[in-house]
């Protein structure tokens, strides 16, 4: 009996302490989109609908704009 008098009041602060933990993880968004991590994996990054797939599409395009091939050098050489 003695030992109810310390594990009842352990259990009520390990109780409180996680509806704390979710009260605090509700309000740091922890479970605002919980479909959206799951579905992105489906999509391929090349895929120009999706946003990741624009963002490297405009990027390899600048980079390959940038770019001069050989051939470039043999024209202007010539």
């Amino acid at each position: 009996m003695p030992a109810l008098y310390i594990l009842i009041p352990v259990a009520i602060g390990l109780v409180g302490f996680a509806i704390w933990l979710f009260f605090w993880a509700v309000d740091s968004g922890q479970y605002d989109d919980l479909d959206g991590p799951a579905h992105s994996i489906l999509f391929d990054d090349e895929d120009p609908g999706h946003k990741a797939g624009i963002v490297e599409a405009d990027e390899s395009e600048g980079e390959s704009k940038n770019e001069e091939s050989p051939d470039d050098e043999d024209k202007r050489g010539a």
